[in-house]
């Protein structure tokens, strides 16, 4: 990287070719480039990225990253965080922590007012311990804000956070979903309210639900519905280890699924920003699905408990919060993922959903990432397309 001054591009042309993926310097060195240009946001994904992914010598990583933080909490603490929030003084970048933590300081009315948000301005200290969850989680019971969790296993793990398994109150019919972020991230939980008053009822199964949030100084719980069927992308999985191919009708289910869903949240004005089937869990209808085209049609009946959820919103954008017409500069990072705006370093709005979704798309069809070819068209504009043909 050091010879080059585009470090983002030269990042993800390692991650494509996963070139040194397993070696902690590499996280360690990109991280603290961007420290030094004060994105401290991305600095604390790329420090996780490794550490998620056991990059070695894994010991070395870790005290790096605790040195991050260490060197970060003073400026989070009295709000030196950087300032900036537009880039070339017209374009908003939505995932800065100056951006996000000044927009939750100006909700009206406050989040302290939304139903089932619980904040604790002490750290967390209950008598197990969050950050032994890590090591060994299993039968483990915790106990916050008056609730007890039985955790059950790991279900899921990202960047910013563990996701576990539990049974509330140790009733194995209520189970739960715990997101166990470090440091607390209060803007999932923000959003996640947004979707219960902007989405209609009769789509709300769609989006994932929110029971409440546990904000400590230094975690933040956020206890949701758990769904047990997977996700997207082990579906996709589940084709791929056996050498063959989703068929085309599952993919045509799947992709009007997530048409519906993306025409509904942009309706609503909400931007999810991490479209990916890993955020896409899968949802089967508890009673049989009527045999009869107008259920299937309508969604009615089985067929509404049937179908996608997106969660994961700690990257979504509420567009009532800024200005009409307002475009965002912003490169979510997310290997395969980046839109064509991001990739030419253009504004964006909700087309970073829409990429997400046509990638999902190639995936299903062709059991691989899609990769784009920029092409001449007529009165001199550009088209793109993917270089994989459709099977005939």
């Amino acid at each position: 990287m050091d010879g080059r001054s585009d470090y983002d591009s030269v990042y993800a042309e390692m991650e494509k070719h996963r070139i040194c993926l397993t070696n902690s310097l590499l996280y360690e060195f990109f991280a603290q480039l961007l420290e030094a240009k004060g994105r401290l946001i991305d600095a604390y994904m790329i420090y996780h990225l490794g550490i998620s992914r056991n990059a070695e010598p894994i010991g070395r990583l870790k005290k790096a990253h605790v040195l991050f933080l260490e060197r970060i909490s003073d400026r989070v603490t009295i709000g030196l965080l950087p300032k900036i929030d537009e880039i070339d003084g017209s374009h908003v970048n939505p995932w800065l922590i100056s951006t996000i933590k000044n927009q939750l300081q100006n909700l009206k009315p406050p989040l302290l007012n939304y139903e089932g948000y619980y904040e604790n301005k002490k750290p967390y200290k209950g008598k197990v311990a969050l950050s032994n969850l890590l090591k060994s989680a299993r039968n483990k019971t915790i106990e916050i804000g008056g609730y007890k969790y039985q955790i059950k296993g790991r279900a899921g793990q990202g960047g910013f956070a563990q996701v576990f398994k539990a049974f509330e109150d140790g009733n194995p019919e209520d189970v739960v979903a715990l997101k166990i972020q470090k440091p607390a991230f209060p803007w999932e939980f923000y959003i996640y309210r947004q979707l219960d008053t902007r989405i209609p009822k009769t789509e709300r199964k769609n989006f994932g639900l929110a029971h409440r949030l546990h904000l400590y100084s230094d975690y933040s719980i956020l206890v949701s519905d758990f769904l047990a069927h997977g996700t997207l992308q082990d579906a996709i999985n589940s084709y791929h280890v056996t050498g063959a191919f989703m068929e085309e009708e599952l993919c045509i289910y799947y992709t009007i699924e997530m048409l519906c869903i993306l025409e509904t949240l942009h309706d609503a004005a909400i931007i999810h920003g991490d479209f990916k089937p890993d955020n896409l869990l899968i949802r089967h209808a508890r009673d049989d699905l009527m045999d009869d085209k107008d259920g299937f049609c309508k969604h009615t009946g089985s067929w509404r408990d049937q179908g996608l959820c997106l969660v994961d919103w700690g990257r979504g954008i509420d567009m009532h919060l800024y200005p009409a017409n307002t475009l965002f500069m912003g490169d979510c990072r997310t290997s395969g993922f980046r839109c064509i705006e991001m990739q030419e370093k253009r504004p964006w709005t909700y087309q970073v959903d829409a990429y997400g979704l046509c990638v999902i798309v190639h995936l299903m069809l062709h059991d691989s990432y899609m990769e784009l070819e920029k092409r001449p068209s007529r009165g001199g504009d550009y088209i793109y397309q993917p270089k994989k043909p459709f099977k005939r």
